[in-house]
């Protein structure tokens, strides 16, 4: 492409580029608000309804599960409703289930609920990444996707903040009736601004000069298919296989941080929802510093970027058992240190490189597989911890250690993809 038609096309491209960048933002910031105030409300509402840490456990895994079943059948279902749809279903869902756990009394109803919002949410990341996968070009990804990633990481922590201001302010009710307020309003956002792919808005569609197979010069006979080789599907089941390690921490330490703060180190609710954030808040920086990365100095291959830094986070776990099971101090510490670590390669692998690796024809599928795979982690954290917690008298060691334990296990399976991409098989 010359110059001159670069220039013309980046001109004509970027206002729209801006309204999917900011609908998207501001839609999965905006599903969070309708997932962490479960989390940030687990004592409190425990101990109104009478529920158990196992029965916590339960409720978390039911959520977990659908959650993981949402993200595969959204790469089904995105493929024929397109991204918009799906985002709009998706939230109109979240915030129907919200608004029912405001008014829920028992945990057989707080469980369908949260069973249903698990389904809802999983539709968010794929639409998002699907979305914005027609839009920006492969050496444009890594930064503006690391700028972008900041969504789950400022969404969580004002989403995290927000519930604990409620909660200290009205109740736990309230935690879940202002999310659905937050959401709805962001709804009709998505509803007016959210574009779908270039051609619906008179664009030609955007190609990169070193991806052939594109949807601008593909066969049309071949539109439908995904035009995946077998190294481009080992590719995705590794990285839905770290994806796994990945959530299973992240969502370890979303889950139960608040929960532990509240138990282990006798803070009062409100407090320890507020101080789970810097989880988030130092993921902020994380994500920006690895899309730039890889971007700036790696010409958009992701691999050792990511490994590096998974390397570092169980560096970090190591830190958190060692210093931080009888200091707050240090428990903080290790936990903002493993949070920038972590989101990194968090967003590296299930946004940026699901577009990368799946293709933009695949992107939103490649991202249900990864999202999908990965949410399975989850799950076996929040009955896991759940029952070490109890199991072991309420200590911290044990669950610390399998911290430990996942991370590293991480860290070798990252170390494999490194050397399939360093090798010219892994696309990443």
């Amino acid at each position: 492409m010359s110059p001159d038609a670069a220039t013309a096309e980046a001109k004509a491209y970027r206002p729209w580029q801006i309204k999917i960048f900011t609908a998207t933002w501001l839609a999965y910031a905006g599903y969070y608000f309708c997932r962490k105030a479960f989390y940030v409300v687990k004592a409190d509402f425990a101990q109104d309804l009478g529920l158990s840490t196992s029965h916590l456990a339960h409720l978390g895994t039911g959520y977990l599960v659908a959650y993981m079943i949402g993200q595969f059948s959204s790469a089904y279902v995105g493929r024929r409703l397109g991204p918009k749809m799906l985002l709009l279903g998706g939230m109109a869902i979240s915030i129907l289930c919200n608004v029912a756990f405001g008014v829920s009394n028992s945990f057989w109803t707080v469980l369908l609920f949260l069973t249903i919002n698990g389904l809802a949410q999983g539709t968010g990341w794929p639409g998002c990444i699907g979305s914005l996968a027609y839009w920006f070009k492969r050496t444009q990804r890594g930064s503006v996707l690391g700028v972008w990633s900041t969504c789950y990481q400022l969404g969580s922590v004002a989403a995290s903040s927000f519930a604990a201001f409620m909660l200290g302010l009205a109740g736990w009710q309230w935690s879940f009736f202002g999310a659905s307020v937050v959401l709805l309003l962001i709804w009709f956002v998505v509803l007016f601004i959210h574009p779908n792919r270039p051609e619906d808005v008179g664009l030609e569609p955007l190609a990169d000069d070193d991806e052939p197979n594109t949807d601008a010069d593909a066969d049309p006979a071949q539109q439908q298919g995904l035009g995946w080789t077998r190294g481009v599907v080992i590719t995705i089941l590794m990285m839905g296989a770290i994806y796994f390690c990945i959530k299973f921490l992240r969502y370890a330490l979303w889950s139960w941080v608040p929960f532990l703060l509240a138990n282990n180190f006798d803070m009062q609710g409100d407090s320890a929802g507020y101080l789970s954030t810097v989880f988030d808040i130092s993921g902020f920086a994380g994500v920006i510093v690895a899309g730039y990365l890889t971007d700036r100095f790696f010409k958009g291959r992701r691999s050792a970027v990511a490994l590096a830094m998974i390397v570092l986070m169980a560096l970090s776990f190591l830190m958190m058992f060692f210093l931080g099971e009888g200091s707050l101090v240090f428990f903080t510490i290790s936990m903002g240190l493993a949070g920038f670590m972590l989101f990194g390669p968090d967003s590296l692998i299930s946004g940026t490189g699901a577009i990368d690796v799946g293709s933009r024809r695949g992107a939103l599928v490649a991202a249900g597989i990864i999202n999908g795979m990965g949410s399975a982690g989850p799950i076996f954290q929040e009955q896991l911890v759940g029952w070490m917690y109890d199991a072991f008298d309420q200590s911290l060691a044990p669950i610390l250690i399998t911290l430990v334990g996942v991370s590293i296990l991480c860290a070798m399976m990252m170390s494999l993809l490194w050397w399939r991409s360093r090798s010219g098989k892994g696309g990443l």
